[in-house]
């Protein structure tokens, strides 16, 4: 936006300068994405997103459109740093770390285009299930709302951030109908907490849930959007919608207070005209919305005004400290001892044969293939990783994905190292099922023939898992696969030294197996230098720091209760750690818990 703030810093009313001179077809045009809805979504099912998603601006006025795009773990364009999900990073209960972490990915984001940056996901953990848990901090408000704010202050050194997804967004197969009933002391003391923090720190921009919550869409509530977002908490940035499915009234959301129609105008824009005209729409709230967008580009004026080069993706410094970021987040479960000493950190001088073990030894998994999405020029696995830290110490490193030959692999050798968890398939951002579901197809643009068939090859390539993105959603069980189980026990009844590394974005329910192998790791989804990582903690070049961010139960009954496919839930006071204590049950591994090689 080429208009330049005044020297007082009174960005609203240089922005109430600029609305005044707009017509109202202009107003409603900078309201809204300029994507084209079947087409933007077929392309990002086929070839995943390759640049940023556009809003509309007003060239006469030198007025530039938003340039949005995602990046909770990452930039999702081009080849960029992946850093550890950010469940990981909240293992390091380090709000410093984070805040640097948050520099890095906003300084990436400017450097492919983005003025918006839909990061950071503050929601509460309040069941491991929740298929896109890797994306937030844990299940203690307080901790994500620091995390959150901390993600804020290192982005908006360089792009405007936006928070997500205001709230009780913790339901992701059934996200577009679900209704959450919550009590409002309960609403305010648990689940706004963290958004309430961000809010505080100065984000820009907040976008809204596809949930409803207590009977109202979360993209047209007028009690969080305007009463609590606006009013209580004096937010005085933007609103946006989640993506394509989160406005189902344009008019209802425009009152609620929704600012922008993401990402493009299937019920704002230009179809609004005629609800002003009527007197349905008040001008005054376009007006509010126009002025909040226009005042925050002003406010960035500067932070956006000089774009990185794209050299910064995945730069030396950058990638120092994804690998910094991976070696802290890994949580020490269990380290017991072996002939009289702790199974970890390995000795290499009295190590010879090392086997790693399972059929995520040597694959690049770090999380979901969803919105967070990052396409990095490399990923460190876990294999990889180790045969570079110990082959030139002479020691051999064996590979073995066969659960059939695995035992008789880990007998031959001074240690085994099993990796195991969960991938895109398994928990993530849900594409599963019938996609655009059935709750909000009507409500979307008509589809042309040559779209229709387009969508129905890109639905088929999903389901063959040859698209771009994954097919995702919540679990449906805590525990490892039973072939997985049964390789860790047979691994373990051949090797007493057994190490399991699991990669996954929350808790894992281990009873079947816990007490049978001396070493457990929290590896979770460790980024493109993951496998680095791991061999520094595991030959203890580093020792481990990471703490646990949510508890981790012995049985899934104690837990509250968890539907996917929930048209309706009810959300407590108590989950994670203050429930079982409620309950008066031990944690498998309590919040917070994480063991050192420290005495």
């Amino acid at each position: 936006m080429s208009t330049t703030a005044p020297a007082t810093g009174d960005h609203r009313a240089a922005a109430a300068e600029v609305c005044a001179r707009l017509t109202l077809e202009e107003k409603l045009d900078l309201l809204t994405g300029a994507e084209g809805f079947w087409d933007g979504l077929i392309k990002l099912m086929t070839e995943g997103a390759h640049e940023p998603f556009a809003t509309g601006g007003v060239p006469r006025l030198g007025i530039a459109g938003l340039r949005t795009g995602d990046g909770p773990r990452g930039v999702g364009f081009g080849q960029a740093t992946c850093f550890p999900v950010p469940m990981a990073r909240a293992a390091t209960f380090d709000p410093a770390l984070e805040e640097r972490v948050g520099a890095a990915i906003g300084r990436e984001a400017r450097a492919v285009g983005i003025t918006l940056l839909m990061a950071p996901c503050v929601e509460v953990l309040r069941h491991p299930g929740w298929g896109r848990a890797q994306e937030t901090y844990g299940e203690d408000p307080t901790h994500n709302g620091e995390m959150g704010a901390a993600f804020v202050r290192g982005a908006q050194r360089h792009v405007m951030a936006c928070v997500k997804h205001l709230v009780a967004n913790s339901i992701e197969n059934a996200r577009f109908r679900v209704d959450v009933t919550v009590d409002p002391v309960v609403l305010d003391g648990v689940y706004l907490v963290p958004y309430e923090r961000v809010v505080q720190e100065g984000v820009a921009a907040v976008m809204s849930a596809y949930n409803a919550v207590n009977g109202e869409w979360c993209g047209q509530s007028h009690t969080l959007l305007t009463t609590i977002l606006k009013e209580r908490w004096g937010f005085d940035g933007f609103v946006v919608s989640d993506f394509a499915f989160s406005i189902r009234d344009g008019v209802a959301a425009m009152n609620a207070g929704m600012d922008i129609e993401l990402p493009d105008a299937i019920h704002f824009g230009r179809r609004l005209a005629p609800a002003v005209a009527r007197g349905v729409v008040p001008e005054s709230r376009v007006d509010d919305a126009v002025q909040r967008l226009l005042s925050q580009q002003l406010r960035f004026t500067q932070v956006l005004g000089a774009a990185p080069e794209p050299d910064v993706l995945a730069c030396a410094d950058h990638r120092a400290l994804a690998r910094e970021v991976a070696t802290r987040a890994i949580v020490l479960l269990r380290n017991e001892p072996v002939e009289g000493a702790p199974v970890l950190p390995l000795p290499p001088d009295r190590v010879r044969r090392v086997a790693v073990l399972g059929g995520l030894a040597d694959v690049a998994n770090t999380g979901d293939r969803g919105s967070s999405n990052v396409h990095p020029p490399y990923v460190v696995t876990p294999l990889q990783g180790l045969r570079a830290a110990l082959e030139p110490h002479g020691v051999e490193v064996v590979a073995d994905a066969d659960p059939r030959t695995a035992a008789h692999t880990a007998a031959g050798a001074d240690v085994a190292i099993v990796i195991a968890g969960y991938t895109a398939e398994d928990e993530g951002e849900g594409f599963g099922g019938e996609f655009p579901p059935a709750e909000v197809r009507p409500l979307l643009p008509d589809l042309r023939p040559d779209q229709a068939g387009a969508l129905q090859a890109a639905l088929a390539r999903l389901s063959a898992d040859e698209s771009p993105v994954g097919r995702g959603g919540d679990r449906r069980s805590l525990t490892l696969r039973d072939e997985d189980e049964e390789l860790i026990l047979a691994v373990a009844r051949a090797n007493p030294r057994t190490v399991v590394a699991l990669e996954c974005g929350s808790a894992v329910i281990m009873e079947r197996w816990r007490r049978e192998v001396p070493g457990i790791l929290m590896l979770w989804y460790a980024g493109m230098e993951g496998g680095h990582a791991l061999a520094d903690i595991v030959l203890g070049r580093a020792s481990p720091s990471g703490r646990l961010p949510f508890a981790i139960p012995a049985d899934a009954a104690h837990l509250p209760p968890f539907d996917p496919d929930a048209a309706s839930a009810a959300y407590g006071a108590l989950h994670g750690q203050r429930l079982l204590d409620r309950l008066g049950v031990p944690a498998a591994f309590p919040f917070g818990h994480g063991l050192s090689y420290a005495s």
